[in-house]
């Protein structure tokens, strides 16, 4: 056998090895008590908004697609999971602290503002994802009404110091 086959017959099986070593699911059992609607109210429209283009990576429940069963694709994919719910995680929004939960909010409004979220990466694939500029306006609108709750409620916060 040449030496291209060798490496090739190697890295093959490496492929089939590896099919093997799965991340785990992002799917939680129950709904979370701690998620953003159980403390605060979110329209229909702005919840079909964030399920279509936020919740995959944003939230304890991600629709997997049929290509994350080959791997490596399936590890590239739960770490932008778990990056995306390091960075905000709706299911867990009532633990965070009024600040951070403000912040968190602030961040939603720029994404929206300035077009980072969804990322690109991920509207390659998922086409309906991409938000219609009315869509984009209602959660901004949402997530400044949220703020003002948190704010009111919090009056002896500094929500302007980092």
């Amino acid at each position: 056998m040449t030496k291209k086959k060798k490496i090739l017959y190697g890295l093959l099986a490496l492929l089939v090895i590896i099919q093997f070593i799965r991340p785990s699911k992002n799917k939680a059992e129950t709904p979370s008590t701690n998620s953003i609607a159980t403390q605060y109210s979110v329209p229909a429209d702005v919840q079909q908004s964030l399920d279509i283009a936020c919740m995959d990576c944003h939230s304890n429940n991600t629709n997997y697609p049929w290509y994350t069963n080959i791997q490596p694709v399936g590890w590239w994919l739960q770490k932008h999971v778990n990056d995306g719910k390091r960075h905000l995680n709706f299911s867990e929004f009532t633990t965070y602290t009024p600040k951070k939960a403000n912040h968190k909010l602030d961040e939603v409004i720029e994404s929206q503002h300035e077009g980072w979220m969804p990322l690109d990466s991920y509207l390659w694939i998922h086409t309906d994802a991409k938000l219609t500029q009315q869509q984009k306006d209602a959660i901004v609108s949402w997530a400044t009404g949220i703020q003002q709750q948190i704010q009111t409620a919090n009056p002896g916060v500094d929500f302007k110091s980092k």
